[in-house]
């Protein structure tokens, strides 16, 4: 769901201006879209309400980022990115082995930026390094 609808309280809101923050940490340039999915009946199907979704303008290509809950905690970090014609670049996830798939991966340098933010994401609303990482 869009990060902009889940920011109903003064909590939640503070925990997603912080995770803004974590990508512009390591990404200087980066810009934040709060509202990544429009708002249609055909898009409100798929997008799931246990996510907290923000899109960013990361170096490797416009990359929406969704952050996952089960009852109120952290399970996981997913990241797909889209090349200028929405082809569809890399993704990633902290499910399982915390790889990259696709055809055009980031180089790796910017795969470790963007796994050090999804650990401080953890840490940010899970109070811990839950993250079993491989």
């Amino acid at each position: 769901m869009n990060a902009a609808e889940q920011a109903t309280n003064p909590e939640t809101a503070s925990k997603i201006a912080a995770m803004v923050s974590l990508f512009k940490r390591q990404f200087p340039e980066v810009k934040a879209n709060l509202q990544p999915w429009t708002n249609d009946p055909n898009t409100r199907e798929l997008v799931d309400p246990d996510s907290i979704d923000v899109a960013f303008n990361l170096p490797a290509g416009n990359t929406l980022v969704q952050v996952r809950f089960y009852e109120n905690r952290l399970i996981g970090v997913e990241a797909i990115c889209f090349g200028r014609f929405g082809n569809q670049r890399w993704q990633f996830s902290t499910v399982g082995e915390w790889s990259f798939q696709g055809s055009f991966l980031p180089p790796a340098g910017f795969q470790d930026r963007l796994k050090q933010v999804c650990r401080e994401i953890f840490v940010l609303f899970n109070g811990s390094d839950s993250t079993n990482q491989v």
